[in-house]
């Protein structure tokens, strides 16, 4: 009892010290409404599975390969035996066969998937690798119902697929608003998760403009994601569907806690393509773009690492024609800003081919405005490398400058102006030492110093002279057809 008492004692001077420490330090305890205060609840999907389950297919495709026949083979072993061991295979029939079997075709299951109905008289979307090369596409629908599908249309590069089974008065998706979508909410998922039909998972969203492709923000989530729910969709809280489930990040091969699905409105915009032509239609401009790291743009006064470094332009290209240049920093297009080299084939993608459009440029320094006539985008083609040829250099250069980096440069010749199509630049001959270093070897032809364009050795020097020793020092160069910047940092 005693030491009860003496406890309960000590707990009531621990208190009181407590509370004179609160009222010392301005605050105090929770009042006991405030304590009481119910905290946020856990979300329940009941009425959302109800609600969305009956829009969620189950895709199944089978294609038909060609098979030969085992009496075929049968002959082929008989003849081996004839010939090695002078007698018929152990088996084999004594005559041989008065009609040859033809090949024949065999059905074969190919995989299975997911995708909702997108109207209610059929029309239903899934991912382009769900039936991709079948023959034959099964669409299931809750209630048990079962239709051949026709293959409307397929586009990869956003992995989108529409198909179409004969039915009316089906339970259409209603299409959210992905500008209303935001990192912490909750979403759910219905599929197919390994044929598992009507499988229902929940996460949060884990991040939006995730860029793992050309033409598609996705939607990073950690809703588990597992072979079969490809095609399904992606569900908020108000039951209205925000994406379509498509890919996983994962070394084993199952769900790993990270997953990735196409933003609906970009699907939708396929869709609609796909149901009006049966393809999708995108711009194109012609050229090559990569990053635009921190030091470059502050090397060359960009300011901020935003934008698309044009490596290189397209002969002939709408790039060429509206004076596009290797070494550019496209910073807008049509007003848009180029946050990360991403959003450009995105906006250009998105372009109706024929339209003129507007690309901004950063460009030695300033920006311009420059007029685009957008092309229809064709199938991608390898780079092409220009032919170095081993002609002798009219001049070379070995100035204190030049030497205090490592470079060796020459001027070029007019017919390797005209190889090249460059109105000037000077040709590295040899790089060791801070050129070496920032990646500069023999051949590559430098453009640009600073925010200086370089036509002849004696430009060269003199932007090299006048160049802050102090700082790394920007160099556009050109390899073959791609363009890039170089920096060199002089060592002190």
């Amino acid at each position: 009892m005693l030491f009860k008492a003496e406890g309960k004692n000590l707990r009531s001077y621990a208190m009181a010290g407590a509370l004179a420490l609160g009222a010392t330090l301005g605050f105090m305890p929770a009042t006991p409404a405030l304590a009481q205060s119910p905290s946020r609840a856990l979300p329940d999907f009941t009425e959302l599975v109800d609600q969305v389950g009956p829009s969620v297919v189950n895709i199944r495709t089978i294609e038909r390969v060609s098979q030969r026949g085992s009496p075929e083979m049968d002959e082929e072993m008989q003849e081996f035996f004839r010939r090695f061991f002078g007698q018929p295979m152990p088996g084999a029939p004594r005559s041989p066969r008065p009609n040859r079997p033809q090949p024949q075709e065999e059905e074969r299951p190919r995989g299975v998937g997911s995708g909702f109905i997108l109207t209610a008289d059929g029309y239903v979307m899934t991912n382009a690798h769900v039936v991709e090369d079948a023959s034959e596409v099964l669409v299931t629908l809750t209630d048990k119902r079962e239709f051949k599908a026709k293959i409307i249309g397929a586009d990869k590069r956003t992995d989108v697929a529409v198909v179409k089974i004969d039915a009316t008065g089906l339970p259409a998706v209603k299409v959210g608003d992905i500008s209303r979508l935001r990192v912490g909410e909750w979403v759910m998922a219905i599929g197919s998760p390994f044929g598992l039909e009507n499988t229902v998972t929940a996460g949060i969203v884990s991040a939006k403009q995730r860029d793992t492709g050309d033409y598609l923000p996705f939607i990073q989530t950690d809703v588990a994601i597992n072979p079969g729910n490809s095609g399904g969709p992606l569900i908020n809280m108000r039951g209205e569907v925000v994406g379509i489930n498509s890919q996983i990040y994962s070394r084993s091969g199952g769900f790993m806690g990270i997953s990735f699905s196409i933003p609906i409105d970009e699907a939708v915009r396929v869709s609609d393509q796909l149901r009006s032509n049966g393809r999708v239609s995108r711009g194109r401009i012609g050229v090559q773009i990569d990053q635009v790291t921190k030091d470059v743009a502050e090397s060359i006064g960009l300011g901020k690492a935003a934008g698309a470094l044009v490596r290189s332009v397209e002969a002939g290209s709408p790039g060429e024609k509206a004076g596009i240049e290797a070494g550019d920093i496209i910073t807008k297009f049509d007003g848009k800003p180029i946050e990360r080299p991403s959003d450009l084939p995105r906006l250009v993608g998105n372009t109706k081919p024929g339209t003129r459009s507007t690309v901004t440029v950063f460009r030695r320094g300033a920006t311009r405005d420059l007029s685009v006539t957008i092309a229809e985008i064709e199938p991608d083609k390898p780079a092409k490398v220009a032919a170095e040829r081993e002609e002798p250099a009219a001049k070379s250069s070995s100035s204190v400058a030049a030497r205090s980096l490592g470079l060796a440069v020459s001027e070029l010749s007019e017919a390797q102006k005209r190889e090249l199509k460059l109105k000037g630049g000077v040709k590295v001959e040899s790089a060791t030492e801070a050129a070496a270093r920032a990646g500069l070897r023999e051949g590559d032809v430098i453009l640009a110093v600073g925010n200086t364009e370089i036509s002849s050795l004696k430009e060269f020097d003199s932007a090299l002279a006048k160049a802050d020793k102090s700082k790394p020092i920007s160099m556009l160069f050109r390899r073959g057809d791609w363009a890039q910047y170089a920096l060199l940092r002089p060592s002190r």
